[in-house]
């Protein structure tokens, strides 16, 4: 099987699943950083997939979807748009 990227309904059923799950705080506070999903760039992982999905920005943070390794993350960033190569997680 070939890996293919998550779509944009596929992601969005996946964050509003992981919001039923989350506590009332967690909710509150993704509320409050939420985006719409947009694609950025985190070279090379994200190269195939065109990026990786961020669905929430907070100050210098974002948080993103690895759907290679699935799982979402927090990382820093500099510059929007783009997710530094140091910054690849899979937590």
């Amino acid at each position: 099987m070939t890996w293919k990227p998550i779509s944009w309904e596929a992601l969005d059923e996946l964050v509003a699943r992981q919001l039923r799950e989350a506590t009332p705080e967690q909710r509150t506070l993704f509320a409050r950083a939420a985006v719409s999903p947009t694609k950025w760039g985190l070279s090379p992982w994200g190269d195939l997939g065109g990026g990786f999905w961020v669905v929430a920005v907070m100050d210098d943070r974002v948080l993103w979807y690895n759907d290679i390794e699935e799982g979402f993350n927090v990382s820093r960033f500099a510059t929007a748009g783009t997710i530094p190569s140091t910054e690849y997680w899979c937590n």
